[in-house]
C-alpha cells in the first residue's frame, strides 16, 4: 500500500484534534453535508478528506458512511482521545486498536452481550497493513518528534515522561467513562480491555459493511475515573492535536 494508491478519510470527534492538518493541506476544496464541512485536498503525499465526526457513535457512523459513499475513500482513519482501561497504559500513551467492541450494546436474550445483531460479530477487526503503517508513524513520533512537539510545561503538568505505543481491545460507547466503579464493570465483561472513548466501533462496523480498510488511533487523555473530566480539553489542545498532526504528517509521508 502506498500514499499514492489511497484516498484516505480522517476523522475526529473535536475541532482541536484536527489542528494543524486544515492548514497543511493543499488544493483544498469544502463540501457541507449532514452540517459536517469534508475539507478535501493533500496532505504531504496523500490525497485526503479531513472531516469532524462530533461525539458519539451515530455522529461517527454518518460521518463514515458519508466518507464512503459521497466521496470515494478507499481507507479511513479515526484520531483522537481515550481514557485508559488498563493501569499499564498511561496518560499520553497511544493505542492502536487491534479489535473494536461497541461497549453499550446489549440485545440479550436475544444475542450475545456485545454482539451486534444479525452480524453474528461483536468484535470488529482493523485493517492489519493499516494499522502497522500507523503504528510506525506513531513509534517515530514518539522517539523523534515528541519532545520537541510537547511543551515541557505540558510534559510535567500531565506527567509525560517517555509515553509509550500499545495494540489491542478499544471499546466504544456513547457514554463518557468516569467512574472507576463502572471501568471495573466493562472489564469484568471485556477483561483484555485497553481504552475507552465513545466513536472507533461504530465506524468500525461502517467500514465492515462496506469493506472499507480502516485503523483507530488514540491518544490517551486520562484514566475513565472521577478525574476525567479535569483539564480534560487543555489535555486536547496542548498535547492530542500535538500527536495527532505528528502521527498524521509521518503516517501520509510514509512510502
Amino acid at each position: 500500500m502506498t500514499s499514492k494508491a489511497i484516498r484516505l478519510g480522517i476523522i475526529s470527534a473535536v475541532q482541536e484534534e484536527q489542528a494543524g492538518l486544515i492548514e497543511s493541506m493543499q488544493d483544498t476544496q469544502t463540501l457541507t453535508r449532514g452540517m459536517r464541512h469534508y475539507i478535501s485536498g493533500r496532505l504531504w503525499d496523500t490525497d485526503c478528506i479531513c472531516v469532524l465526526s462530533r461525539m458519539g457513535k451515530v455522529a461517527a457512523a454518518a460521518t463514515a458512511a458519508m466518507l464512503i459513499e459521497r466521496f470515494d475513500v478507499s481507507h479511513i482513519i479515526f484520531t483522537g482521545v481515550a481514557g485508559s482501561a488498563d493501569p499499564d497504559i498511561c496518560v499520553g500513551d497511544l493505542v492502536i486498536a487491534t479489535h473494536l467492541v461497541q461497549h453499550d450494546m446489549d440485545a440479550s436474550p436475544l444475542f450475545p452481550r456485545f454482539e451486534i445483531p444479525l452480524t453474528g460479530l461483536s468484535r470488529f477487526s482493523t485493517d492489519a497493513a493499516l494499522s502497522a503503517r500507523l503504528a510506525v508513524a506513531g513509534r517515530d513520533f514518539l522517539s523523534q518528534d515528541f519532545q520537541a512537539a510537547i511543551d515541557s510545561v505540558d510534559r510535567e503538568k500531565f506527567r509525560h515522561v517517555q509515553p509509550r505505543l500499545h495494540h489491542g481491545l478499544i471499546a466504544s460507547g456513547d457514554e463518557f467513562v468516569s467512574s472507576r466503579a463502572r471501568l471495573l464493570q466493562l472489564k469484568q465483561g471485556l477483561p483484555d480491555l485497553l481504552a475507552v472513548e465513545m466513536e472507533g466501533a461504530a465506524v468500525a462496523q461502517v467500514c465492515h459493511e462496506f469493506g472499507i480498510p480502516f485503523a483507530i488511533i488514540r491518544t490517551i487523555s486520562d484514566d475513565a475515573d472521577e478525574s476525567s473530566a479535569v483539564d480534560f480539553m487543555r489535555f486536547i489542545e496542548k498535547v492530542a492535536a500535538r500527536y495527532a498532526f505528528h502521527v498524521v504528517r509521518r503516517f501520509c509521508h510514509a512510502p
